[in-house]
């Protein structure tokens, strides 16, 4: 499996990919995989503001429903469109065309709390 090191990861399975004060936000392969085949990717929040931790979207797969968590504090800029159509490129590319929303942070010294991918790796007994 999967887990790039340039990416920081979080305990609920969601990876950020940081770039100044935006990031890219999506959840990790392990999470695609244990969710199983996604059919369904809900995000509604383009424009709020979230806290860390508050919930900016879930995902439904064939098995379950599962909330999405902010990494970080930050408006919700974008929704990656190509999932409206094909929610299954989260399975298929969790790291790349499979990303969920891009944000800009507001409190950026939140991403010190971030797990590197050996911590996540040790988190979820890959390591």
């Amino acid at each position: 499996m999967n887990f790039p090191d340039n990416l920081k990861y979080t305990k609920d399975h969601e990876w950020i990919k940081i770039d100044g004060d935006t990031a890219i936000i999506g959840i990790t392969a392990f999470a695609a995989s244990e969710l199983g085949d996604i059919v369904y990717v809900d995000i509604t929040t383009k424009g709020a503001t979230l806290n860390h931790e508050a919930v900016f979207g879930s995902v439904e797969a064939v098995k379950t429903v599962s909330d999405l968590f902010m990494p970080v504090s930050g408006e919700v800029l974008e929704f990656n469109k190509i999932l409206d159509q094909k929610p299954e490129t989260v399975n298929d590319d969790p790291y790349g065309d499979g990303w969920m929303i891009k944000i800009k942070m507001t409190n950026p010294s939140e991403t010190s709390a971030l797990l590197s991918a050996e911590d996540y790796k040790k988190l979820i007994g890959v390591a």
